[in-house]
């Protein structure tokens, strides 16, 4: 899994860094066929009182590409409600690439016969 994490007007800090890190884990537990992550953290600075930190994730796995975003006045939480959503995608796309086809009762009674 190729990782890189980058700051637009942000350094990003080792604790920053680590903190994305433990993060993910939660993410890969889940599905673990991941190939790329981007992680890009950003400071917003509009005016004093609405400075805006923003988080976004763009997740290549096999045969698609998940992007989140998610903007809070806080990094660590638009973080943590960002991982959430991104966990959130995760599971519902290994859901969807799980066979929940059956075959259907009527046409086994009708081989039975």
């Amino acid at each position: 899994m190729n990782l890189t994490i980058s700051g637009h007007h942000l350094e990003v800090t080792p604790a920053l860094r680590e903190y994305v890190l433990t993060k993910l884990d939660r993410v890969t537990r889940h599905f673990d066929q991941v190939v790329d992550v981007n992680v890009l953290l950003t400071v917003e600075k509009l005016k004093e009182k609405e400075r805006r930190q923003k988080a976004e994730v763009t997740l290549h796995v096999k045969g698609r590409d998940i992007f989140v975003e998610q903007a809070h006045e806080d990094l660590y939480a638009a973080i943590d409600q960002l991982m959430d959503k991104l966990d959130r995608q995760v599971v519902r796309h290994k859901d969807r690439l799980q066979d929940h086809h059956h075959e259907s009762p009527k046409r086994t009674s009708t081989d039975a016969v």
